[in-house]
């Protein structure tokens, strides 16, 4: 299993990004996707998942309302649409897979893929 995430950048506080995560190698109708991201000295957290089954989806606070983890079945792609972005969101973002319902911890995720660096100026 593959995951390719993309779209990472520099955006002005206020402003939005929208991350791609590409998955190859397996089908995904069984796995949850999500994203994690991780800040400069700080450790990782999650951010957002979908359960590719019945598309249920489950946010961290910190994010709730501003972002929307979506995914496309027959793309094996999932996104990270960031709205309203803060400087405190400023991190390298992950996309992981997961054969576990709603999970939200790094360790209850089997594949990752590289991260992609949002950068939010102030």
């Amino acid at each position: 299993v593959q995951l390719q995430a993309s779209g990472g950048g520099l955006v002005q506080a206020g402003g939005s990004l929208r991350l791609s995560c590409a998955a190859s190698g397996r089908t995904f109708s069984r796995y949850g996707m999500g994203w994690f991201r991780q800040a400069p000295g700080k450790e990782r957290e999650f951010v957002a998942v979908i359960m590719w089954s019945g598309s249920s989806t489950y946010y961290a606070d910190s994010v709730k309302g501003r972002f929307t983890i979506s995914g496309d079945n027959a793309k094996n792609t999932v996104y990270l649409q960031m709205n309203s972005l803060k400087p405190e969101d400023t991190a390298v973002y992950y996309c992981a897979a997961t054969f576990r319902i709603a999970a939200m911890t790094g360790g209850e995720y089997d594949y990752w893929g590289q991260g992609t660096l949002v950068t939010v100026s102030s």
